[in-house]
This record gives structure tokens, sequence and C-alpha cells, in this order.
């Protein structure tokens, strides 16, 4: 068996901090289009334009389909679903309705929901300081998405908590569980079907999700407002698929987080707290660890 390169397992990682830190710019372009389409359109879209670029792809493996099995196609209809289509419509509503800052650090805690899914569904060994940095994980992200701690007793409202954290929330849960599913499809099937398939899930998921919401039609699709800047609307779209579909993996993606932050904190100027920065360090360290003693507890192959 060959041995990997060395110098490609060296700078490996930091290739994938660098799609990760690309992935988190994404906040740049849907910011703006949620000013000029429904969060449920702009996925939508999304996904249209992504599989006009998958088509070459999915061509190229169609005669893979008939070799997929049942449980297969399950975890890629749920990993479509779940990840693809609504929890990014959930992505979207957050950064609506929140502090776009708060959300992509609240979004740091879905490597603990799908390491918890791993463990219930696949039967994956809990590292035993597990829940000890899980639990700091989630009292962190409980810190930095309330601005006013000291009124939480007093209401939620009060305190800061709002409708934006949520839906991060429910977009952490859907991404996590997404992952895990996603795990179960690449073991029977290549990357490059798995990614073409998941967005045709996707699409036909966003599809349904538009009719059954009565916005399958031309002004819903093309509203008044993205008329008026059609040229900005399209650029937009294609400037974030161009910097967000990069290839991810592993905790280097917490460059992610760092970029959002840049761009949500510079350009969109939706500052944090002193304690909701102390809060959201302690998050992606929390994270960070949980990573380390998960690998830790996997057993080790050999080369």
């Amino acid at each position: 068996m060959e041995k990997p390169c060395s110098t490609g397992a060296t700078y490996g990682p930091w290739l994938v901090g660098l799609g990760a830190a690309l992935w988190g710019t994404e906040s740049a372009w849907r910011i703006p289009l949620n000013a000029l389409f429904d969060a449920k359109v702009i996925v939508f879209w999304e996904h249209v334009l992504i599989l006009i670029m998958f088509v070459p792809l999915l061509v190229s493996r169609l005669a893979e389909i008939r070799k997929i099995d049942a449980r297969t196609w399950g975890y890629l209809i749920f990993s479509g679903f779940a990840g693809s289509a609504v929890g990014t419509v959930f992505f979207t509503l957050a950064l609506k309705y929140g502090n776009p800052t708060v959300v992509n650090v609240i979004l740091n805690i879905q490597p603990v929901i799908s390491t918890m899914a791993a463990f219930l569904i696949f039967g994956d060994r809990l590292a035993t300081r597990f829940f000890l940095y899980a639990s700091i994980a989630i009292l962190a992200g409980i810190f930095v998405s309330v601005a006013h701690p000291a009124l939480i007793g007093v209401s939620f409202e009060r305190a800061g908590l709002s409708e934006g954290t949520g839906f991060a929330l429910i977009c952490a849960l859907f991404w996590g569980l997404s992952t895990v599913a996603g795990r179960g499809v690449m073991i029977s099937m290549s990357l490059r079907l798995a990614s073409s398939l998941r967005i045709v899930v996707g699409l036909t998921c966003m599809t349904l999700i538009l009719l059954a919401y009565g916005k399958l039609h031309g002004a819903a699709l093309w509203p008044v407002a993205a008329q008026g800047h059609a040229a900005k609307a399209i650029l937009i779209y294609f400037e974030g698929l161009r910097l967000t579909r990069a290839s991810t993996a592993g905790y280097f993606e917490m460059m992610q987080t760092l970029a959002a932050v840049c761009i949500t904190w510079g350009f969109f100027h939706a500052s944090l707290y002193p304690h909701q920065v102390v809060a959201a360090l302690i998050l992606i360290a929390a994270v960070a660890m949980v990573h380390r003693v998960q690998r830790q507890a996997e057993p080790h192959t050999g080369p």
C-alpha cells in the first residue's frame, strides 16, 4: 500500500482551513440577498445554480445509481433534506433576523450535535471527557446568544435572545444530523455522485416547499426588489457560489467562524459585547477539545 505524501499531509489541513474560510464568507452575499428575496427562494435559486454546475458530474456517474441500496437512499434523502435544503433555509433566516456574528459563532455547536448523533446512530465511542467539553460548549453558546445575561430572569426578550438565535440552533441541529447522514451515504457511494444527488434531493425539497407556501411563481421567484437590481442579484449569487462551495473537512473548519466574524463584524457592524467575545472563544476552544478527545477515543487503524 502506498504511503501518503508527507508534503500533502503537511499542507492538506491548511487547504481545508482555507476552504472553510472561503465558506465562511457566504454571509457577505446571503445577507444582501435577504433584502431582495424570501429566504426559501434564495435557497431554491442556490440549488438551481449549483445543480447546473454539477450536471457533468452527475451524468458521468449515472450508471452507479442502480447500485444504490435502500438504506443509502434513506441517508441521502435525509442529508439532502436536512442539510442542503431545510438547514440552509434556517441559516438564511438566522442571518436575517439575528445578529449575524452571533449566528455564525453559535453554529460551532454543530460538531457536538453530529458527534452525539453518530454515537446514537452508528454506535461511535464517546470519550470520557466528551460530556465535560460538550457541556462547556453549550453553556458558552448560551452566553454568546444572550446580549444581557443579567436580564434573562426578567424576560428572554429583554436579555436579547432573538428569533435569529432560535433559527441558528435549529440550523445547527439539521446540519449536524445531515453530517452524520452524509457519512452513511459515503459508505456506499462515490463522492461525486453523492454530492450531485444531494443537490438534486435538495432542489426537489425546495421546489416542494415553495409549492406548499405558494411561492412557485414568477412574482415570488423574482420579486420587484430583485427586478430593480437584477444584475446585482445575479452577481451576488455567482460570487457567493464561487466562494462557498470549497470542500471542507475536519475541525480546521473553525476558520469558517473567523472569516464569518470578520465579514459580519467588519462589513455589517454586527458587533459583540465583551462577555460574548469571551464566550465565543470558550465555545470554539471547547468544541476543539471535543474533537481532540474524540480522536483519541477512536480505534486506530494501521497504514
